[in-house]
């Protein structure tokens, strides 16, 4: 339900931007340049996060114990087929 209401309120405002825009008048005092910085600085952003957060396994024990993560898993739901 949450996701819903968000993309029904990213569309109402793009839609009001675009009635704005269509009559002349620019709501966003912004430049293209200014407005492709703020998007690529805060999509770097939720990358480093994103990769910060997500479970790396470099080393050797850790790939190992991945595995047999993985296959205690795998076991786990055909037992209960």
């Amino acid at each position: 339900m949450q996701q819903a209401i968000t993309r029904l309120a990213v569309l109402a405002v793009l839609l009001f931007n675009q009635v704005l825009v269509t009559f002349g008048w620019n709501p966003l005092p912004f430049s293209e340049e200014e407005i492709y910085e703020g998007v690529s600085a805060v999509v770097l952003a939720v990358v480093a996060i994103w990769t910060w957060w997500k479970n790396n396994s470099v080393s050797q024990e850790a790939q190992e114990a991945d595995r047999i993560l993985k296959d205690a898993k795998q076991n786990k739901k055909t037992k209960l087929k």
